[in-house]
């Protein structure tokens, strides 16, 4: 018997920018997400094919198995979203204690995945909402697909524990969860001690976070069967710049 998952505290889209302000996060229902990328959700939840052909995380340092990943990176500036040449994703030790201070060089997303129209808007869509929350000149965007599996016998989608990401906003989506127990989301305010648990289970429902303001982690996933998989997509928006090693910015 699995066991009963806690259902996350949904935020009407009405309320979106003021509970970014006020709390420090939303979770919004993935209709509310289609919404705010202005396609139908058929369009979002297409983009799940995406998740089948990533490559296994190399740099896992618990010697894991479990973690498959592709990166890409973008500005948005002026209402319009640009691709960077692809980069390293780089965190201090400060907000990554594991895997912090080195250059992790991950496949790049998929072509057809970035170049597909639901995606794009999807990106510009969080821009605009993140501009009515802080107004900036540009947002410097990294996206994560990660698939978190059971090959193990356990998959940790945070080995690094609860953290911080080091830029301003972090949005989780839920693409996907096949054969499995556990992959709960806690958050915490930075500056307190007040905290919620929830699982995410319907595709593309979104946990949008103050990264300033909030710790975040999920739990390990074990299989209710053979075998199972947990699929997210990690958005970071930051501003005036990306995470660079110094080496890098020496350059």
């Amino acid at each position: 018997m699995t066991s009963p998952t806690l259902l996350p505290p949904l935020t009407p889209i009405q309320d979106l920018t003021q509970s970014l302000r006020g709390d420090g996060f939303a979770i919004l229902s993935a209709q509310d997400v289609a919404q705010i990328a202005g396609v139908d959700l058929d369009r979002l939840l297409s983009l799940n094919q995406f998740w089948d052909d990533l490559p296994r995380d190399p740099y896992l340092k618990d010697g894991g198995r479990y973690r498959f990943r592709r990166h890409a990176s973008y500005e948005i500036k002026q209402g319009g979203l640009g691709m960077v040449p692809h980069r390293a994703h780089w965190q201090s030790v400060n907000y990554n204690a594991l895997h912090g201070g080195i250059e992790r060089w991950f496949e790049p997303s998929q072509i057809e995945l970035t170049g597909n129209s639901a995606w794009q808007s999807l990106l510009l869509g969080l821009a605009q909402v993140l501009n009515s929350v802080k107004p900036v000149a540009a947002w410097f965007v990294e996206a994560h697909q990660f698939r978190i599996d059971t090959t193990d016998g356990i998959g940790r989608p945070t080995p690094e524990g609860a953290h911080r990401d080091g830029v301003d906003f972090v949005a989780v989506f839920l693409v996907n969860r096949v054969g499995i127990k556990g992959g709960e989301t806690r958050i915490f305010e930075a500056g307190g001690s007040t905290g919620l648990r929830f699982t995410l289970t319907e595709p593309w429902s979104l946990l949008l976070m103050n990264d300033e303001r909030m710790i975040h982690e999920s739990t390990p996933i074990q299989p209710t069967g053979s075998h199972g998989f947990r699929d997210t997509l990690v958005l970071t928006f930051r501003s005036n710049s990306f995470q660079d090693s110094p080496a890098h910015s020496q350059q």
